[in-house]
């Protein structure tokens, strides 16, 4: 387990108090949350917040990523809108389920919670977000294309990689007809880069298989050296003549 960058509990703490626990609990979900909540809800709708947007931009050390080859996970960052899901929990189980959101998205207090107005078909709810902030340690910055590939490509974690979690949630946003240019532009860099490397994987197991095979013999008639054949044994179709 890495160590804290923040004391979480704090935040925790803070987070119940300000849901105050006699109204059922709204979370806004737009990353791995959407394909893989891990807690029980009453309802689920598309939502639709203004001043943030889903960005593949925080490093991942052990869940996507390890040490030597950080992967990506997703944040919220500022600007811009994002659309996702709110999951309606009930307030009987609000409480245990914040602890247990705590224990997986919180445990080195690298997000700021907030609380944020989201837009659904039903009306507006009130819904805690996991938000990033630039000056976390964890914010990438701005990523090279390339760099993005090598990502994909190498970064590896205790849940997969980071191009597995990547696909993963562009197919759940497509499944619920959201439509992220973003991230299906990155996915898709990351299939150019599959399919230059099996290129290179054809024509390195061409150029082997050449390089274990003897040229075949070229004759040009007319020429003064000889044919192929003309360098055989000739045989006769009649008795030989012995001289005496």
């Amino acid at each position: 387990m890495p160590r804290p960058l923040r004391d979480p509990q704090p935040m925790l703490e803070q987070a119940i108090a300000d849901w105050g626990g006699r109204d059922d609990l709204w979370l806004f979900g737009y990353g791995s949350l959407i394909w893989r909540p891990e807690f029980d809800f009453a309802e689920r709708r598309p939502a639709w917040v203004h001043g943030w947007h889903r960005a593949l931009k925080m490093w991942s050390r052990i869940n996507r990523g390890s040490v030597q080859t950080p992967g990506l996970v997703f944040g919220l960052l500022s600007g811009g809108s994002c659309r996702g899901m709110v999951f309606r929990v009930p307030s009987a189980h609000g409480l245990e389920t914040l602890r247990r959101l705590w224990l997986r998205e919180m445990p080195t207090g690298v997000y700021d919670p907030r609380w944020l107005n989201c837009t659904t078909p039903e009306g507006r709810v009130r819904a805690l977000a996991f938000t990033l902030s630039r000056r976390s340690p964890n914010f990438t910055g701005e990523l090279s294309d390339e760099r993005y590939r090598h990502i994909f490509t190498h970064a590896v974690g205790r849940y997969g990689s980071s191009l597995d979690y990547a696909r993963q949630t562009l197919l759940e946003l497509r499944r619920h007809s959201i439509h992220d240019a973003a991230l299906a532009r990155l996915v898709a860099l990351a299939q150019e880069r599959q399919e230059e490397q099996e290129r290179e994987r054809q024509a390195a197991a061409g150029a082997a298989a050449d390089c274990g095979m003897p040229p075949a013999p070229v004759y040009v008639p007319g020429s003064p050296d000889k044919s192929p054949s003309s360098s055989l044994p000739q045989q006769s179709s009649g008795p030989s003549k012995e001289k005496p």
